[in-house]
């Protein structure tokens, strides 16, 4: 079985945590602080022995989900089973949460791309809620740690719980199928293909799932884990606007729309959650100019590069060339090629 390269995908990126750390709030920065720590505490956590007992490891192919409750716990993964495939909805919310995203994302990618869950050989959903850091304070996150998802409850203030959204769902289990495809290094350009790619799959299932066409869409993404103490509209956005900008706690959304304005620092591991601006904003302009529902033709072509051999060390250069090599599926000189090829300029990758 192939794993990530990385431990750890967490969906709300280190940026967000330093910026909250400079509020004026203490109990915003003691989100910040949570936060920036779960990061490395959480890449520790193990699953329990008895978790990889033969009877949990996904005999057969098809959807097989398990959502297990943590109940205010950091470690060890995954808890106590709460909800599996084909049981009636529990009390807990986020449990029911959890295993209905969860679902949706899986028949996202068997409707559209024919993918039979991350491996595509059934490979089993598993989730817990109520996740905490290993203070036991809210956490304030949702991360794909290569065998499984964990969700935080949030802060109730700027976060809420991460089972909520379905994109951020969307999200973190296109990390499991991106560590059975290309399975790209967590770092660099690399990295930030990585993280562009669960942002855009993560955007397209929630489009699919309410049938919006690319006019129809907001695409931001992580809306919905925002608390009633934020006032931000999302954790991220693919077009060319910022997410946010001057906000007290949260400062300006860091993430370029154009390559000569990429990070070239080595934080966040070279920049992989800031710099993911760079091809999602190229995804989204050539969705728009193709038109109609994203993932029927741009999502396809996106698809199909995330398994068409990209070297774990691949560049934004090398994920243009891949993108604008198999749109000539439609044709050389398509509308649809050219659409992809302009994506590409206008974010000055190519």
């Amino acid at each position: 079985m192939h794993l990530c390269h990385h431990p750890l995908c967490c969906f709300v990126p280190p940026y967000m945590a330093e910026n909250l750390q400079t509020s004026d709030d203490p109990a915003v920065r003691q989100i910040a602080m949570a936060s920036l720590g779960n990061e490395y505490r959480t890449a520790r956590r193990l699953l329990t022995p008895q978790f990889l007992a033969p009877s949990l490891i996904g005999q057969v192919t098809g959807k097989e989900r398990y959502v297990f409750d943590m109940a205010g716990a950091s470690d060890p993964l995954p808890g106590k089973l709460l909800r599996q495939e084909g049981d009636r909805p529990v009390e807990d919310e986020a449990a029911n949460e959890a295993y209905d995203h969860t679902g949706d994302v899986y028949d996202f990618y068997q409707a559209v791309f024919g993918r039979d869950s991350l491996d595509d050989a059934g490979f089993p959903l598993r989730s817990s809620i109520h996740v905490t850091d290993t203070f036991d304070e809210p956490m304030s996150n949702a991360f794909f740690n290569g065998k499984q998802m964990a969700y935080g409850d949030g802060d109730g203030n700027l976060f809420t719980r991460f089972t909520k959204s379905l994109d951020v769902v969307g999200h973190e289990l296109t990390h499991g199928v991106l560590s059975f495809t290309s399975n790209l290094d967590y770092f660099d350009e690399s990295g930030a293909l990585n993280e562009s790619f669960a942002d855009i799959m993560g955007s397209l299932v929630k489009q699919w799932k309410h049938s919006q066409t690319v006019d129809q869409a907001d695409w931001y993404v992580g809306k919905e884990v925002l608390g009633p103490g934020a006032r931000i509209k999302g954790v991220r956005t693919l077009t060319g606007e910022k997410a946010y900008e001057g906000d007290p706690d949260f400062g300006t959304d860091p993430q370029p729309k154009h390559y000569r304005d990429r990070y070239r620092g080595g934080r966040n591991r070279g920049g992989i959650h800031v710099n993911s601006g760079i091809p999602n904003h190229a995804f989204y302009l050539a969705a728009m100019a193709i038109g109609g529902y994203a993932w029927e033709k741009t999502g396809k072509i996106w698809y199909a590069t995330m398994k068409s051999g990209l070297e774990s060390n691949a560049t934004f250069q090398d994920a243009a060339n891949a993108t604008i090599s198999i749109a000539g599926y439609y044709g050389n000189g398509s509308d649809e090629q050219k659409a992809v090829r302009s994506a590409w300029q206008q974010v000055g990758v190519i």
